[in-house]
């Protein structure tokens, strides 16, 4: 599993930004895949994850502003993050979830992509 992570950048509070991760040389299935994001100081939080089963978690502080989707055919996860506020500023990170070839979980994570959110 190779994730690629793109989209961060600056936004104005109340703006809005579009995170992609996609998977670009997995021969593994994943069952999962998400968004973590770090902050200076602060240690990695997830944001939203979402199975390929459909299953959605958010962060409390974001429920509402941001949503997680995914297209499973292109192994393809994306944020959407509306009225973002300076406190969603941070380093963000895509994780994936998948079974490797022994059948046993594991995890990849991609580089991280930075937001800026400016008051």
């Amino acid at each position: 599993v190779q994730l690629q992570a793109s989209g961060g950048g600056l936004a104005q509070a109340g703006g809005s930004l579009t995170l992609s991760c996609v998977d670009s040389g997995s021969a593994y299935t994943i069952v999962d895949m998400g968004w973590y994001r770090q902050a200076p100081g602060k240690e990695r939080e997830l944001v939203a994850s979402i199975s390929w089963g459909g299953r959605i978690n958010y962060l409390n502080s974001v429920k509402g502003r941001f949503t997680i989707s995914r297209d499973a055919a292109k192994n393809t996860a994306y944020l959407q993050m509306n009225s973002l506020k300076p406190e969603d500023t941070a380093v963000y990170y895509c994780n994936a979830k998948y079974s490797d070839y022994l059948g046993d979980p594991a995890e990849a994570w991609g580089q991280g992509t930075l937001v800026t959110v400016s008051s």
